[in-house]
């Protein structure tokens, strides 16, 4: 069995535990959060919740359920101890140079960590790789929502002055977004002050981006997303190859699911950091190996 630790509680960090619940071949050593302990919550009851990982005992792999901010400090201490990482890092820009920082800490702790292990960065990047190799010469267009962005909305939350926060992406086509946020200010908070913020973030600043007050955001709140994916290219010499993927999801459970699965994966890694594309799919299922290939191929 895979001792994993989930790091945060949040809304991932819940879905995590569900899934690892539903994971044969794992078991949860504990939950690591802020705050320990104080004010734990009825569902973890059976479990070890604890403010320091140390505490658990062994762990083998550690699933970052932090904001995307958090993630390169949070897996550079755990990696410096051994304990192998997942998380779901979702700043595309910066990811290549996520990879190369972590890559160096895995290495010198002994330990391997699998970075933007969402659904997207993650799942989603499997898929266009594995179209872009279908139809090599081409353009992909990814067309997120509509739906609610949690990076997006965390990214929010931390702006001074906001009480709650809710990034919608709005698809407009050919991979171009608009941001629908809707901020809840705390008492005396400027709202002004907290639009040039928000539009300023690097989480928007490219994007048509919209900030509305309202009054109470867990009245509008609503965690379904989805995508569509479409690669119109060249496979060989023939044109007009085309290819449509589509989902729609409950984004934090399935972000949660593509953390549990690369839990599995990270495993059987050597040492240093990987983005999910440089993995066998493989590596991601729980089961035999020969009878996953007897009905998956």
């Amino acid at each position: 069995m895979i001792r994993v630790a989930i790091v945060g509680y949040g809304n991932i960090g819940r879905y995590a535990l569900k899934a690892l619940q539903a994971a044969p071949d794992m078991e949860v050593a504990g939950i690591v959060r802020r705050n320990g302990a104080e004010n734990k919550p009825g569902e973890l009851a059976p479990y070890a919740v604890v403010k320091d990982i140390a505490e658990l005992g062994h762990v083998d792999v550690a699933i970052l359920a932090t904001p995307t901010r958090k993630v390169e400090e949070t897996a550079k201490a755990l990696l410096a101890k051994g304990i192998s990482t997942v998380d779901s890092f979702d700043i595309h820009t910066q990811i290549v140079d996520l990879r190369r920082s972590l890559d160096a800490a895995a290495k010198q702790g002994h330990a391997a960590a699998i970075i933007s292990a969402g659904w997207d960065p993650g799942s989603d990047s499997v898929v266009r790789a594995l179209l872009e190799g279908l139809a090599p010469q081409g353009i992909t267009y990814t067309n997120f929502g509509p739906g609610r962005s949690m990076g997006h909305s965390v990214a929010v939350k931390a702006v001074e002055g906001v009480r709650d926060a809710l990034s919608i992406t709005i698809p407009l086509g050919t991979g171009i977004h608009r941001r629908m946020v809707y901020v809840e200010l705390e008492e005396g908070a400027d709202f002004a002050t907290v639009e040039a913020a928000v539009k300023a973030d690097p989480y928007f600043v490219n994007d048509e981006t919209h900030v509305q007050q309202v009054a109470c955001v867990a009245d509008i709140n609503d965690v379904g997303h989805g995508v569509n994916m479409v690669r119109k290219g060249v496979s060989a010499q023939t044109h007009n190859q085309l290819f449509d993927f589509n989902m729609r999801i409950n984004n934090p459970a399935l972000t949660a699911q593509v953390l549990v699965n690369s839990a599995r994966a990270v495993m059987k890694q050597q040492p240093g950091a990987y983005t999910m594309i440089e993995i066998p799919v493989i590596d991601y299922l729980s089961g035999d190996r020969e009878e996953l290939i007897r009905h998956l191929v």
